[in-house]
């Protein structure tokens, strides 16, 4: 019984880390996407159309690993700010088709610095990065597989 508990302490948890490192590393981006006018999650999803050009919501929902009533806000106040247009499929009004606007691209200008400001701030080597984001994928990886 008293190994059960050990295993409630916080030192003994893999996500208690994880959740401090990401929100502190989030933390830092603020003041940098906050020049923007951008949240961190707006930012990721930037990223991914500054990549794809175009994509539709269940592709990029995957890529998030986040659902559709999540991404319709964001992606909707992304379109009002001019970087992305949302169009409908005449075929199939469930899909949505989502272009990065030419206003979006130069946001990208805007945004080429931030990470290596972020870099900056966590103050490891690009290996280190290399195999941290390395074992981060392979997590998510496998708890994919147990779902």
């Amino acid at each position: 019984m008293k190994e059960k508990l050990e295993s409630l302490k916080l030192k003994n948890q893999i996500s208690f880390p994880i959740y401090l490192c990401s929100k502190e590393i989030i933390r830092k981006y603020t003041p940098f996407l906050d020049e923007l006018d951008l949240t961190y999650t707006q930012y990721i999803v930037m990223m991914y159309f500054w990549e794809q050009k175009q994509s539709n919501v269940k592709d990029l929902g995957d890529v998030m690993l986040l659902d559709s009533s999540t991404l319709t806000p964001l992606l909707k106040k992304l379109e009002k700010k001019g970087y992305l247009k949302r169009v409908r499929s005449t075929v199939d009004e469930r899909n949505l088709s989502i272009t990065l606007t030419k206003e979006g691209e130069r946001l990208k200008e805007k945004a080429v610095d931030i990470p290596e400001k972020i870099k900056k701030c966590i103050n490891i080597s690009d290996e280190e990065i290399k195999k941290l984001y390395a074992l981060i994928y392979k997590i998510l990886i496998n708890i994919e597989k147990e779902d």
